[in-house]
């Protein structure tokens, strides 16, 4: 599937959100994990406003969105990194990786945080990104996720 990155859409919030919740019940999360993550999953207005949300486009619509936030100084957020369910695999996630890592460096950045969910670990891994320990997910109480960095200047 023939697929470009661009800026996300005014408007585009509600679908984006609705993607993200659809790839992350994709495995297997039960309906309570999907309540609890509501609000992770959500993507505001104005977050799109911001200028620091992607979106990948393919022929059957959009198969994918990144976004990022700042962390201070030279370090910035992987806010969200999803595929549609029925996109996996194609590529988009690694074309939205290098675009939103291609973000953070034209705001200055150096090093891109990335909070995990076990499942996409071993993508930002062949991404290049390295394991720095474990954090509490803010969603799920009693839940640690993977840490993990990646140094934005290694190309």
């Amino acid at each position: 599937m023939p697929q470009t990155i661009r800026p996300a859409r005014a408007g585009e919030a509600p679908a984006l959100s609705a993607l993200c919740k659809r790839a992350k019940a994709h495995w297997g999360y039960d309906a309570e994990f999907m309540r609890l993550s509501d609000a992770s999953l959500t993507i505001a207005p104005a977050l799109i406003e911001s200028g620091r949300v992607l979106v990948a486009d393919d022929t059957d619509g959009i198969a994918g969105m990144a976004s990022l936030a700042p962390l201070g100084g030279e370090v910035w957020d992987l806010l969200h990194l999803f595929v549609e369910p029925r996109a996996i695999g194609s590529g988009a996630g690694r074309l939205l990786f290098v675009a939103i890592a291609a973000m953070a460096r034209g705001f200055g950045g150096r090093m891109l945080s990335i909070q995990s969910d076990p499942h996409a670990e071993g993508f930002y891994l062949r991404m290049g990104a390295r394991r720095t320990g474990e954090a509490p997910s803010e969603s799920i109480p009693g839940r640690l996720l993977p840490m993990l960095e990646f140094d934005l200047r290694q190309e």
